[in-house]
C-alpha cells in the first residue's frame, strides 16, 4: 500500500471513529414520563461538543415528532471539565439549545448544574432564562404531577 492510500484509509477510519464518538457521547434515553427524553451530559464540555449535543437532540426530535419535553442533565459536568470554555459561551450554548427546542415545540428542562458552575456563571454576569431543577428526579416528579393533574381535569 502506498503512502497516499494509507493516509486516506487512516482519514476514513478517523472520520468513522469521530462519528461513533459523537453518537455515543450524547445518549438519548426515553423517560418514564410519556413523550419525554433524558439527555445526560457528562465529562469535558467544549463549544463543539455542546453544538454536537444540540444537533443530536434536534436530529432525534426530527425523527421522533411525538417528543414534547427534553430534560438535559448536567450532573456529570463540573467546573474542572469546562475550564477551557468561557462561561459566556457555555451560557450562550445552553440558551441556543433552549431556544432551538422551544422553536420545535419541545419543552426544555435543565437539571443538575453543579453549584460551582452556577456560581461561576453568575459571577461572570451571565443571564440565562431557562427552566431548571436541582436534579432529574425533581424534574420528573414535576412532569408526572402535571401529567396527573391533566388526567384528573379531563371531563
Amino acid at each position: 500500500m502506498d503512502l497516499e492510500n494509507e493516509i486516506q484509509a487512516l482519514k476514513t477510519k478517523i472520520a468513522f471513529y469521530e462519528k461513533m464518538i459523537n453518537e455515543i457521547a450524547v445518549p438519548i434515553i426515553p423517560s418514564i414520563v410519556d413523550n419525554t427524553i433524558l439527555v445526560p451530559i457528562s465529562g469535558y464540555t467544549t463549544q463543539d461538543r455542546l453544538e454536537n449535543i444540540r444537533n443530536r437532540i434536534l436530529d432525534y426530535l426530527g425523527e421522533h415528532r411525538d417528543i414534547n419535553c427534553t430534560v438535559c442533565d448536567f450532573t456529570g459536568v463540573g467546573t474542572d471539565q469546562i475550564q477551557d470554555l468561557d462561561y459566556n459561551i457555555l451560557a450562550h450554548e445552553i440558551s441556543q439549545l433552549d431556544s432551538s427546542l422551544k422553536l420545535m415545540g419541545v419543552r426544555p428542562i435543565f437539571v443538575g448544574f453543579n453549584y460551582l458552575l452556577v456560581k461561576e456563571i453568575v459571577h461572570a454576569g451571565v443571564h440565562v432564562h431557562i427552566e431548571t431543577y436541582v436534579n432529574f428526579k425533581t424534574a420528573l416528579a414535576t412532569l408526572l404531577d402535571k401529567a396527573e393533574k391533566s388526567v384528573h381535569s379531563l371531563p
